[in-house]
């Protein structure tokens, strides 16, 4: 037996497929290349929870494990969990055949056994094979906890269980593993999974990680854990301080989230496999805002911002005719239409707008509006103002989508959707996305949607707020792309689209 243990960053590498679910056997060893080679990660763990384990057949869960092998530039752990006994035995002796350096093994999911079931589980995996296991522990999606005493007496009686990879984002099991645990046995390895406490959880003296977020972040792993090392926490704090809000959201996403991220930076994947689905698994408000923080850390291409162009859409004369705008009219004149939705519950938010010329015809409707002469029963245009009441620049008007019936509903719309709308604009110019050449040539006529129950004023305000700065980066980028609309052609955009 191999005296392997693991530590450092590791990838929870993912599995791309192509479109028949098939391993994408060109896109995976790429994978495996990126993080080695442009990481610098120490090792990688395929076919686990990233890695969609649970969607491979047998024949494929040893594909994966072959080709990882095959190509890795370090040592590859590899994940041979299932929900019985039996079949993680005959898993984690192929993969020692196939030749990784050791196996991580997850606690049994959907039986959900007893803390002596635990211990039993990993000691006949442990009798039965000569390769360092790895326990696994992750009771989001296991809703079972190797308890600190199960630990204890497995690493007292078998010597290749080697180490635990805690992904339960506690931070005070993981300090009592090393408080309690590590004396028992110095040499074991206490490995972090949970993304969002990588940071302070190198603080407390961890061995290393195994993360989703190190298949495109690994490069900021490997410093922040060298600078703890080196003693240099405020410096490390800073740099995981980067990657923050991106770590938060892989841990909410997992494979599809990561997925989406390392596409977003040119390592084609795919998607994932089936349940796991764009729109839901990562929600599109979700992939913007990862989209947006993976450019300001320069990993993903900032756009390049295209002129104002037609946008013969259809389904536009639908989403505008409440303003006047017809179809031919958004086809011949320029314009730009950006969409996009933030948050969820009856304080969900969604931003339908149109950018244009003031000499066109979305100048023109804007104009009509305002004046009410298109002032429809419920439906009012109103200017987005800063405080204290001055226009906003672009002048933007705001209509409701929902009939203003009542005094409460008027004070959500005219209120915290006003403000945020006023502020997303202003934020927008100062950040460059409206050209501030531009700004008194240019109107916006945005289409605010606030549920009529809607009741947290402030809740109101922040997902308008993103909502809105979303809708205009997506028009002045024209994105979604073609091809990106017909991919998100079944999902569905809003929020309420199904409810009568």
């Amino acid at each position: 037996m191999t005296t392997y243990r693991p530590e450092g960053v590791y990838p929870a590498i993912v599995t791309p497929f192509t479109k028949e679910g098939e391993i994408d056997e060109e896109a995976f060893r790429n994978v495996i290349r990126y993080v080695f080679d442009d990481l610098g990660v120490t090792g990688i763990v395929p076919a686990g929870s990233t890695g969609e384990f649970s969607s491979l057949t047998w024949e494929q869960h040893l594909q994966v494990l072959r080709i990882a092998i095959e190509d890795a530039r370090g040592p590859v752990l590899a994940g041979t969990g299932t929900s019985g006994t039996s079949r993680t035995i005959k898993l984690s002796k192929a993969a020692a055949d196939i030749g990784a350096d050791g196996v991580i093994v997850v606690t049994p999911y959907y039986m959900k056994p007893t803390n002596r079931g635990l211990y039993m589980h990993f000691s006949k995996l442990a009798e039965a094979v000569d390769i360092p296991i790895v326990m696994y522990q992750i009771p989001v999606l296991t809703g079972t906890w190797i308890p600190r005493t199960v630990v204890e007496d497995l690493i007292v009686e078998y010597k290749n269980i080697v180490g635990l990879k805690d992904s339960s984002g506690d931070i005070k099991y993981q300090q009592e593993l090393l408080e309690r645990v590590k004396p028992v046995d110095p040499d074991f390895r206490i490995m972090n999974g949970w993304d969002e406490i990588a940071f302070p959880a190198f603080c407390c003296g961890i061995d290393g990680t195994i993360l989703a977020s190190a298949n495109f972040l690994g490069d900021y792993w490997v410093q922040i854990r060298n600078l703890v090392l080196d003693g240099k926490i405020e410096e490390a704090r800073k740099k995981e301080m980067e990657i923050h809000k991106i770590t938060r959201i892989i841990t909410a996403t997992g494979a599809a989230g990561t997925k989406a991220a390392l596409n977003m930076i040119g390592v084609k994947v795919g998607k994932p496999a089936l349940p796991l689905e764009i729109g839901g698994s990562i929600s599109y408000e979700l992939r913007e805002e990862l989209r947006i923080e993976l450019e300001k850390i320069g990993k993903a291409p900032r756009p390049t911002y295209k002129k104002f162009e037609p946008v013969p859409e259809k389904p536009l004369e639908e989403r505008f005719e409440i303003i006047g705008i017809a179809g031919k009219q958004i086809t011949d004149f320029k314009m730009l239409v950006g969409e996009a939705l933030f948050g969820g519950g009856a304080e969900v938010a969604h931003i339908d707008l149109l950018i244009g010329l003031k000499d066109g015809p979305v100048g023109t409707a804007f104009a009509e509006v305002f004046s009410g002469l298109e002032k429809k029963e419920g439906i009012e245009g109103l200017l987005a103002v800063t405080q204290p009441n001055e226009k906003v620049r672009p002048e933007t008007l705001i209509i409701p989508t929902v009939t203003v019936s009542d005094l409460r509903k008027a004070q959500m719309i005219y209120g915290p959707a006003q403000s945020a709308v006023a502020r997303a604009v202003t934020e927008s110019v100062k950040e460059g996305l409206i050209p501030e050449e531009l700004i008194d040539k240019l109107c916006i006529i945005a289409n605010v949607f606030v549920h009529p129950t809607a009741v947290a004023r402030y809740r109101v305000y922040i997902n308008n707020l993103k909502a809105m700065k979303h809708a205009l980066r997506r028009a002045v980028e024209q994105y979604p792309s073609l091809d990106d609309l017909i991919e998100s052609a079944k999902m569905s955009r809003h929020p309420f689209r199904h409810e009568p």
